[in-house]
């Protein structure tokens, strides 16, 4: 037997092999992500409630939100919620900790790094009302009781600024996964890289734009691709701190407003024909968000294989 049929079967053997461990993996992704999304787009198009009868409407679900008054209004506040937490805390703030805590001793950016990872493993419910307590108006709370010491009388911060406090909420929690991930491959680049350009003069600012910032392409694109899709889709911290409100909608976003009108309509009138029709637009827009990423960040050039000369 040839050493070039040898390894060919060798190959055919490894890729069955792999196979057996995919199928399960394959099979998981289609009944827990596959098929939700596919019967989430039929029940979108049905007018189906609590009776839980399928009743096709056809598309009537969404040429009822071409006509809703209120779609406009909470499709802009999705995407200044989406895109305000995404720049300055998800990607922005994550990637600023990552490389301020890599240039300084391993022991004290490791601390400070492990302290910002408490708002990730606390709670949803404890960490929400912490930031209420915090947020509340009266003098002893803990924003007026700083904003005291420039000279601000006391405010109800939920009602006068509530975009700030659910972006805060939702960004101290968001710039963690960023952190992880950055700070993983900021200290993977080779140090041979870092002392040569040292050698050549490079300053810090120098080394993090010419040398870290574009070795960790990838990860900016997985973080920011994966992060838009997350805070598209979220909506727990906006319920737990201010359900949409104050006054209507004023911090209501495209999800909270799916979950509103499938599950949480007064006097127990649910439509889940009309939320899973909601819900399926929100797939659109991250499909359509991901592709803009791809072609942003170049992916195919990140994926292509190095061209090696050989002499």
């Amino acid at each position: 037997m040839s050493k070039v049929l040898l390894k060919e079967r060798i190959r055919r053997f490894y890729r069955g092999y792999l196979a057996v461990f995919l199928v399960p993996s394959m099979l998981f992704i289609g009944i827990f992500f596959i098929l939700p999304v596919f019967l989430t787009f039929l029940i979108g198009l049905t007018s189906m409630d609590y009776s839980f009868r399928w009743t096709w409407v056809g598309i009537n679900n969404y040429i009822k939100i071409l006509s809703d008054r209120w779609a406009s209004k909470i499709l802009f506040n999705t995407f200044f919620y989406v895109f305000s937490t995404l720049a300055l805390f998800n990607v922005g703030l994550a990637l600023l900790i990552s490389i301020a805590t890599t240039h300084i001793s391993d022991v004290v950016g490791s601390i400070f790094r492990g302290i910002w990872l408490l708002p990730r493993i606390t709670p949803s419910t404890v960490y929400a009302l912490l930031w209420l307590w915090a947020a509340r108006g009266e003098g002893s709370s803990l924003f007026n009781w700083l904003a005291g010491f420039l000279g601000f009388t006391p405010i109800d911060w939920k009602l006068r600024y509530p975009w700030l406090l659910v972006i805060l909420v939702n960004g101290f929690v968001g710039t963690s996964f960023g952190m992880i991930i950055f700070t993983a491959a900021l200290k993977s680049i080779p140090e041979d890289y870092i002392r040569a350009a040292k050698v050549d003069g490079a300053s810090t600012l120098q080394i993090i734009r010419h040398i870290e910032l574009p070795l960790i392409k990838w990860p900016l694109l997985f973080v920011t691709a994966y992060q838009t899709l997350s805070l598209f889709t979220s909506y727990e911290y906006i319920l737990l701190v201010t359900n949409g409100g104050p006054g209507l909608y004023t911090t209501e976003v495209w999800a909270l407003y799916s979950y509103h009108l499938a599950f949480a309509q007064y006097g127990g009138i649910v439509k889940f024909g009309y939320g899973a029709a909601l819900a399926t637009v929100l797939v659109v827009i991250g499909v359509i968000m991901s592709i803009i990423y791809l072609k942003m960040f170049r992916f195919r050039e990140l994926m292509s294989e190095p061209k090696i000369e050989v002499m």
